[in-house]
């Protein structure tokens, strides 16, 4: 019997991937990619430990499932990210050819999924990803707020 899981589910798993983050003082993303109903690549944001801008958990999570599967096109593989993009991973997201990008919550700051710009929506890429907003919005939302305001208390 096939067990189906929903975006929920495997959101619930980024959040898990954004719980790292926090505990290691990194802004808590986490991202998972799903092919066939599994997860192959689990990461949450490391630009502090790497000293790397672009170390986003996006990226990170692209780049271990061009690993995972051989490729770099991840066609048929979906990416679940607590934080809307921003252009840098919008730009990867689109290049890697992922099916599917399930957003928690939004960026008002630096999102490129409509929140500032909508990178998604230019017709004329050649490759079109699906997206869907506002799965656990509010956690996704509360661990962000949460880190920015204990960062703010201790400055």
């Amino acid at each position: 019997m096939k067990i189906i899981r929903d975006d929920q589910y495997y959101m619930v798993h980024a959040l898990k991937e954004a719980q790292k983050a926090y505990e290691k003082g990194e802004v808590p993303i986490g991202a998972i990619i799903v092919k066939d109903d599994k997860i192959i690549a689990r990461v949450h944001n490391l630009r502090e430990k790497k000293k790397d801008a672009t170390a986003h958990a996006e990226i990170l999570a692209i780049q271990k499932a061009c690993k995972k599967l051989g490729s770099w096109r991840l066609n048929g593989c979906d990416l679940y990210v607590t934080l809307e993009p921003c252009p840098m991973c919008a730009g990867a997201i689109i290049q890697s050819r992922i099916r599917r990008l399930i957003i928690g919550t939004t960026d008002p700051k630096a999102g490129a999924a409509g929140s500032v710009v909508d990178l998604f929506s230019v017709e004329t890429f050649n490759h079109k990803v699906e997206v869907v907003q506002g799965i656990l919005q509010a956690e996704c939302s509360m661990i962000l707020k949460q880190f920015f305001k204990e960062l703010r208390q201790k400055s």
